[in-house]
């Protein structure tokens, strides 16, 4: 076991990106400065962590070293990473595979522009699994991305890399997507703040836009609510979503007591003893601040729902598969794939005659959802299942059905929101026997960012969360 982490006297110290701006703007430290910082803490912990996809330190030094401009975004200055699958000028997009040779984007992609222009200063990218389909990064040939709480264990899903330099220090804010819970899941992980947001809120790579149903959402993994606030706020300033109420400026608690329901129980499985327990101890802590807690036996949730979420993911595989020539050029190789990839592809030509109704059935499930918000305003459940497993445990080169299966196992709460398009956010509320992070998950109806971030600031204020700076190695 070894506890990392990169807080120390420095630029950054234990500034978050809110106060690392402040900083900034104040004269406090410089732009320069914090890049610097940021670069010298990841080759601290690097080494350990192995969340480095891609670095651009040099592009970030140089834009650093330039005036300021005349009205800086609110960001301006404060470094952060992109996920390795989304585009971005002058940088390779890898997906975190080694199936083709790789070559530098010739501009950012959608989101990629929307999250320079807040004022973010990117210094690379992190890693991810391959193309996301796991829920640990453990690249056959590179080795796991590690939790910086116990470097024994997986840092969650497939924002990784993100998650794990957010958690260590190495900055305050980093981008994560989220196709089945990759912002959530890294959130419980590693003691963040995970928002993934309502279908439509912000950006996505042409890629993802193409997706017969849109189950990928950008967003980011932060130690504090009022970063992720932050975040949601200026992205809309600037770039307004369409059909959905605005976010705001979601400063602090909101005053309306809430219904709120509690599910312990997935549509395959019950949580853990122990996950169970914590996620009572949340609702009990709801209950003390004057909310109406309701505990619900059944979740919201389509019968075959599992069934049908694993063949849309396993189609997304054999596109990426079949199509790859096509996509990433002629040196794509599907022998360098791995067996989760491998194994999806297989599982959606096996069962490709189901695919029309499964994904009309998943479509259909935002219905369900919509009945069950009419009676409450935010669910409560945990992110996921188990206690954060071991690096081992999703090994990609293992056997197709054993990866599977452990991945559906702990994956049980957080795919029903991709598919229906509500927003959902985990909080580090709670931490298991073995001093690990676990992530608590409130979700509402499409739209209500803003009542999630206000219960996100209560929860934040009743029951500040641990800082791995604090905890014991």
């Amino acid at each position: 076991m070894e506890h990392v982490h990169a807080f120390g006297d420095d630029a950054l110290g234990d500034h978050d990106a809110v106060g690392l701006a402040e900083a900034i703007q104040s004269g406090q430290v410089t732009r320069a400065e914090v890049v610097d910082a940021a670069v010298a803490r990841l080759h601290r912990v690097n080494p350990k962590l192995n969340g480095l996809a891609y670095a651009a330190f040099e592009s970030a030094r140089e834009r650093a070293a330039q005036p300021p401009p005349d009205r800086p975004r609110f960001f301006d200055g404060v470094p952060t990473f992109l996920k390795d699958n989304v585009d971005a000028a002058g940088m390779p997009t890898m997906q975190g595979t080694d199936a083709w040779s790789p070559h530098p984007a010739a501009a950012d992609g959608a989101f990629a522009r929307l999250y320079r222009a807040v004022g973010l200063s990117v210094l690379g990218k992190t890693q991810l699994s391959e193309f996301g389909f796991s829920a640990a990064a453990e690249h056959p040939r590179i080795g796991p991305v590690r939790n910086p709480w116990n470097t024994d264990y997986t840092a969650g899903a497939s924002s990784s890399g993100s998650a794990a330099f957010v958690a260590a220090g190495v900055v305050p804010i980093a981008h994560a997507n989220d196709g089945g819970g990759s912002i959530r899941i890294p959130a419980s992980c590693n003691g963040l703040v995970g928002l993934k947001p309502s279908r439509g809120r912000l950006p996505l790579d042409k890629d993802f836009r193409m997706m017969p149903l849109r189950i990928v959402f950008n967003g980011v993994l932060t130690r504090s609510v009022r970063d992720t606030a932050a975040f949601f706020r200026e992205a809309e300033r600037l770039q307004p979503a369409r059909r959905l109420p605005v976010v705001g400026d979601v400063t602090g608690p909101g005053r309306r007591r809430l219904t709120i329901a509690v599910v312990t129980r997935s549509i395959n499985r019950d949580a853990s003893p122990e996950v169970t327990a914590l996620t009572l101890q949340t609702a009990a802590l709801l209950e003390e601040l004057g909310h109406r807690v309701e505990h619900v036996a059944d979740p919201p949730v389509p019968a075959r729902f599992a069934d049908d979420f694993l063949l849309y993911w396993a189609f997304l595989a054999t596109a990426l598969v079949r199509g790859g020539r096509r996509m990433f050029g002629p040196t794509f190789d599907r022998g360098k794939l791995d067996n989760l990839t491998l194994g999806l592809d297989r599982h959606a030509r096996r069962h490709i005659h189901r695919l029309p109704a499964a994904v009309a059935r998943l479509a259909a499930a935002r219905r369900r959802s919509a009945r069950f918000f009419a009676d409450y305003d935010v669910l409560l459940t945990p992110t996921v299942a188990e206690q954060t497993p071991k690096v081992g445990h999703f090994d990609p080169t293992a056997d197709y059905e054993q990866i599977i299966d452990r991945l559906m196992d702990w994956v049980a709460f957080t795919p029903l929101q991709n598919a229906t398009g509500d927003p959902a956010i985990s909080l580090p509320l709670t931490q298991t026997a073995a001093g690990l992070p676990q992530g608590m998950m409130f979700s509402a109806e499409p739209g209500a960012e803003a009542r999630l971030l206000e219960l996100a600031y209560e929860l934040e204020e009743a029951r500040p969360w641990a800082c791995i700076q604090a905890a014991k190695r």
